[in-house]
């Protein structure tokens, strides 16, 4: 006999945590370890119900809402989180801001078995919600936004796509820009390598991105920055500034290698970019809030040997 024979549907009830989410998105964190495929194929055959009909994966639930979730298999190989904490900046019961180390990635994929808040989730089960309000590339440190609230998470999603969120970061980068305060425009065009790496390139007819830049200060070699994200784009920053002809230090995808090379024998072993500062209207208070992250070690020791 099957397996599955033996189990039965499970019933959920819809609370706030995941009220206006869609129904494919609600299922696939709750069956993890089951392929993609098969969610969205149990959906389509109407295996899964709402208060007992039959929904599209576009559904968004409602608080009250029952969801039937038909007995699935779940991949053996599929690996458990380990709880962990990162250095908290910021919570309340609607927000949580961590300091993201360099390193580790903010969620599972690409190879990855599980990220940050794969782990939050393992260290907090008491917690009905943990999602990231946004993302930071693996080798990026700093300010990372989580909501505990699906409201809050709403509201933050808003705020980033009309570009009322203030992000800041600071980087070393090669060579000593000519103004000490210029702004980059090229569109840039993201695509997939042979090997199934995700690239981006400035191009013509690409997607409109614009980055704010303020020299902090200048060596014979290398410079300090201050970034402004005025646009969100994949790897915007590096591509930008790799393009102006200021790579990032440590950038494995954009940089100089012989330069990182050559660099990381003097402590620069890692891509030197920090999120050092979020400024948002809190989601649901509307309170203005300011958040900052002092350098890292490493990058404060080597800026200030410039």
């Amino acid at each position: 006999m099957n397996d599955l024979n033996k189990l039965r549907a499970t019933t959920l009830e819809v609370g706030e945590e995941s009220a206006a989410q869609r129904i494919d998105n609600f299922l696939l964190k709750r069956l993890r370890g089951v392929p993609k495929s098969h969610v969205y194929r149990v959906l389509r055959s109407g295996e899964v119900r709402v208060n007992s009909g039959r929904v599209g994966p576009a559904y968004r639930l409602q608080i009250g809402d029952r969801v039937r979730v038909p007995p699935v298999r779940v991949s053996a190989a599929v690996k458990t989180a380990r709880p962990a904490e990162f250095p908290v900046v910021y919570e309340d019961a609607a927000l949580l801001v961590i300091d993201k180390p360099a390193g580790v990635a903010v969620h599972g994929g690409s190879g990855v078995s599980y990220g940050v808040i794969e782990s939050l989730r393992a260290a907090r089960p008491q917690a009905k919600l943990l999602e990231l309000a946004h993302r930071l590339d693996r080798d990026t440190s700093g300010l990372l936004i989580v909501c505990k609230k699906r409201s809050a998470l709403t509201e933050m999603h808003r705020q980033l796509r009309e570009g009322q969120v203030e992000k800041v970061y600071t980087t070393i980068v090669k060579g000593t820009p000519a103004a000490g305060l210029f702004e980059l425009s090229e569109p840039l065009h993201k695509y997939v390598t042979a090997s199934g790496e995700r690239r981006v390139s400035v191009q013509e007819g690409g997607m409109t991105a614009r980055t704010g830049v303020r020299v902090r200060k200048r060596g014979a070699e290398l410079s300090l920055l201050e970034v402004r994200l005025l646009t969100g784009r994949t790897h915007q920053i590096r591509v930008h500034l790799a393009h102006a002809g200021h790579p990032v230090l440590g950038d494995d995808k954009y940089g100089d290698f012989a330069l990182n090379r050559e660099l990381a024998k003097q402590g620069a072993k890692r891509l030197f970019l920090h999120a050092g500062r979020l400024a948002f209207a809190h989601p649901l208070t509307g309170e203005r809030l300011r958040l900052d992250s002092p350098l890292p070690a490493d990058m404060a020791a080597f800026a200030a040997r410039l």
